[in-house]
């Protein structure tokens, strides 16, 4: 049987429990670990080799090993949490349909999941997201989280939305996106505090965050709380 993962604290401060058959392993991004049953064991490891991790870690904005957590005989269960205060939605993976996640959204998945970073085009690098993405491929669950509340937005073929770079949790292969400016110059842009900007057409489904992580470090910086050198 699968991991199962059950939520608790959302909307707004949202913990998943992973919970593992005797013997059952999960991957967990670095640092999300909140606790463990008693006898869980846990091995870092660079994910997909050297290359790959490092990939992950320069490229991806993820840490550069993954912590996997193994359950003893009895079973065992693992919670994880996100660093900002918000949602968690589970990605159940079909083996068919991958998943592309914006940088530090991914939390945790089944081993029967492989993560890895992937080139998501310059509408990423320009839009803020580093140019790379967290791709799913597989079967099994993903928990990923967001900044605020979550939506799904489900797309027919052929439907268009349009959304804030910094508002883009993840999405689903099937979707094909393209990146434009939301005004004309640089000037109307600042104007009205708004950038560059996806356009994602169906069918498929878009995952979104009411709040922007930048928007915080904006804050924080304006308010003189940000990290000072």
């Amino acid at each position: 049987m699968p991991v199962q993962v059950r939520t608790r604290h959302t909307p707004s401060f949202g913990v998943a429990r992973l919970v593992l058959a005797p013997g059952e392993p999960v991957q967990v991004e670095s640092g999300a670990m909140l606790a463990t049953s008693y006898g869980v064991s846990v091995e870092a490891r660079a994910q997909g080799g050297f290359l790959k991790s490092l990939a992950r870690a320069a490229l991806g904005g993820e840490s550069f090993f993954v912590s996997t957590y193994t359950a003893p005989q009895q079973g065992g269960w693992v919670d994880v949490a996100p660093n900002l205060p918000g949602d968690l939605y589970v990605i159940e993976l079909d083996g068919r349909t991958g998943w592309c996640v914006t940088k530090g959204c991914w939390l945790a998945s089944a081993s029967t999941v492989q993560v890895e970073a992937q080139w998501g085009g310059f509408q990423n690098l320009f839009g803020g997201e580093g140019g790379f993405v967290t791709h799913l491929v597989g079967q099994g669950p993903a928990v990923v989280s967001c900044y605020g509340a979550l939506d799904v937005v489900t797309l027919q073929p052929g439907e268009y939305v349009t959304i804030d770079t910094g508002h883009v949790v993840a999405y689903a292969d099937t979707v094909q996106s393209r990146l434009r400016q939301m005004n004309q110059g640089i000037a109307q842009s600042l104007k009205s505090g708004e950038g560059l900007v996806f356009d994602f057409a169906g069918p498929g489904q878009v995952l979104t965050q009411t709040r922007n992580p930048r928007g915080l470090v904006t804050w924080l910086q304006a308010n003189g709380l940000g990290a000072r050198s």
